[in-house]
């Protein structure tokens, strides 16, 4: 269970140094402009300077990650789509997929496709919608703030639902785009009944996200650690929402954001600043004393 404190929740599980940061994005590390912070970039640079490695660790497609993060050096891997595609950031190469399977596709879309929901379609690194979403993402239940960088990322076609199915073996994930809490759980109970090889998970309201089984932002963040040749214990992770639980689990010290969700917040070893007032700063100083 999460304190809220300015100092990490060590009782008991000793003090090794972090080595390895990973970073939710939206609700995270970005603002409500979805920018990176003069404060969080400064901690970031620091941190980066320390030799630690910082992974970001997004729901969002390759492609779709913010250039503030991308772009600012030292930064070297990226989780993306909830761990169902892990990149070298510098070079732009996957180092490890987790397609969904064509049975598994073909499952989710017969139990879903005929409910009042869009689509969603990620094929290595980049995102494809419905024309139909781009043309009124609030109708779909898409805040205002998040229809720009919706209409600004995706690839717009015609028929998404005939574009899934005609690249369903090429999949890495997809997303079901709901106008209502209601209507999601709706959905995912849908989706989760259909067939078992699937990772279902959602960072916001309005969203099922889906991936092959083996995805999750934990899965990301235990590839990397392997990668680096490190523990766990000498990982960090900080998150908001239901779908960066099992990542903050996994690491050796999981932060959650004062915006979290309270199950966000459960799974959190402590609990830093609002996304919006320089909260991964506020936590990036306490892991720095931690480094030896």
């Amino acid at each position: 269970m999460a304190e809220e404190s300015g100092v990490l929740n060590d009782s008991g599980r000793g003090c090794p140094a972090v080595r390895c940061i990973a970073l939710d994005m939206d609700r995270t590390t970005l603002n409500k402009e979805g920018r990176l912070s003069e404060n969080n970039r400064r901690a970031l640079e620091q941190v980066i300077a320390s030799g630690v490695h910082v992974i970001i660790a997004s729901g969002r497609a390759f492609d779709t990650l913010p250039r503030d993060m991308v772009e600012l050096p030292g930064v070297e891997y990226a989780i993306t789509l909830n761990g169902a595609a892990m990149y070298h950031v510098p070079t732009g190469n996957c180092l490890k997929r987790y397609r969904i399977s064509e049975k598994a596709v073909e499952a989710v879309m017969k139990a879903t496709e005929k409910e009042p929901v869009s689509y969603e379609a990620f094929i290595n690194g980049t995102a494809y919608a419905g024309k139909e979403l781009l043309e009124n993402p609030t109708a779909f239940g898409v805040t205002p703030q998040a229809a720009d960088y919706v209409r600004s990322t995706r690839h717009g076609v015609d028929d998404i639902v005939r574009f899934i199915h005609e690249n369903k073996h090429r999949l890495d994930s997809m997303d079901m785009i709901v106008c209502n809490e209601e209507l999601q759980q709706k959905i995912w109970k849908r989706a989760a009944g259909a067939t078992d090889e699937i990772y279902i998970t959602s960072s916001i309201h309005n969203l099922v996200e889906v991936a092959d089984r083996q995805a999750g932002k934990r899965t990301g963040l235990a590839f990397f650690t392997e990668l680096l040749g490190l523990k766990r214990e000498e990982t960090a992770a900080f998150g908001d929402a239901d779908n960066d639980i099992d990542m903050i689990r996994y690491a050796g010290y999981g932060i959650a954001m004062a915006n979290a969700s309270e199950a966000c917040k459960q799974a959190a070893d402590f609990v830093t600043g609002h996304h919006d007032e320089d909260g991964v700063a506020e936590g990036l100083k306490n892991i720095l004393k931690l480094i030896k």
